[in-house]
């Protein structure tokens, strides 16, 4: 699956935005889909998650009760709803997805992921 990640810009503190990342090939649906993030001078780092069915979805404590991760699957779309932004949430955000079957939980892990998007910046400003 090949990936294109959109929707990041310029922000402020409290800002909300909302990335997209559209996906190209088959079988989307057997995909877990993620985003990570990546600061400068940091390392990528796992931001969301969510599962094959979205039942399932899966946040670092840094962005939960602010970000909300959902999928389409009849549209090929997972997308990232970031609320209340703050300046550390400046970053590289990269959407991922990894085919798996139906009961696995996505992992926090970068290695675990083998399917990357572009990266789409955001930053915030306080």
């Amino acid at each position: 699956v090949q990936l294109q990640a959109s929707g990041g810009g310029l922000a402020q503190a409290g800002d909300s935005l909302r990335l997209s990342c559209a996906a190209s090939g088959h079988s989307f649906s057997r995909y877990a889909l993620g985003w990570f993030r990546q600061a400068p001078g940091k390392e990528r780092e796992f931001v969301a998650a969510i599962s094959r069915s979205g039942s399932s979805t899966y946040y670092d404590d840094s962005v939960k009760g602010r970000f909300t991760i959902s999928r389409n699957n009849d549209e090929k779309a997972v997308y990232l709803q970031m609320n209340t932004l703050k300046p550390e949430d400046t970053a590289v955000y990269y959407c991922t997805a990894k085919q798996t079957i139906l009961t696995v939980v996505p992992s926090t892990e970068l290695p675990w992921w083998d399917n990357w998007g572009q990266g789409t910046q955001v930053t915030v400003s306080s």
